[in-house]
């Protein structure tokens, strides 16, 4: 029986509306600003919203990318990345990163490579959190019935970390301070995490 209250749809038969509703329903998402380096010595920079942490130890970052594109290569060719928070001051030079041509994107966004101390690809010296990745594991995904879908997935354990000492009080590390921002869905969706949207909740 139809339930006239829910927008009900089968995604193979598609979703009926403007915009594709599971990226804004799972959400909003983290971005994986990841910096890396082809075996040429190329730099490259780019925000994946496919992306978390999935591990407290060691940490494990993961992101996943439509398309076998040069941050995945990278990762795969060289062992190593890097994951760098995207803030609301740096959002611009974020999204000026997401173009697909080649191109140099430090220097297009005006942002200024570091190379990691434990690993040889590039962070972003602007950004208030660094991480230094070493390449676990990455595979191409598959749908239900097994088909290997355009999508690589990359997983990488955490070995250094970079953090504002502006980000930390008392030795916590404040989620707001910096502004993060979120990807949301639509055509071009974002939201900032603030203080003023924290609640406090311990488990039971």
């Amino acid at each position: 029986m139809e339930d006239r209250n829910y927008h009900y749809y089968e995604t193979a038969n598609g979703h009926g509306l403007k915009h594709d509703p599971i990226a804004a329903i799972v959400g909003p998402r983290v971005i994986g600003w990841i910096g890396s380096r082809s075996t040429e010595g190329k730099l490259n920079l780019a925000p994946y919203s496919f992306c978390n942490v999935f591990n407290y130890r060691p940490p494990v970052i993961a992101f996943s990318s439509v398309g076998y594109k040069d941050s995945v290569r990278n990762a795969i060719e060289t062992g190593v990345f890097t994951w760098n928070l995207a803030t609301r001051v740096l959002a611009e030079k974020m999204n000026q990163t997401s173009l697909e041509q080649d191109v140099r994107e430090f220097e297009l966004a005006g942002l200024t490579p570091l190379t990691g101390r434990l690993v040889d690809a590039p962070r972003v010296a602007e950004s208030p959190v660094s991480l230094e990745c070493r390449l676990t594991q990455h595979f191409r995904m598959t749908n239900a019935a097994g088909q290997e879908l355009d999508t690589w997935m990359v997983l990488g354990e955490v070995v250094a970390a970079h953090i504002s000492r502006h980000c930390l009080v008392d030795g916590v590390y404040q989620t707001a301070l910096p502004g993060p921002i979120l990807r949301g869905g639509g055509p071009g969706d974002y939201f900032e995490v603030s203080e003023a949207t924290k609640f406090f909740m311990r488990r039971p």
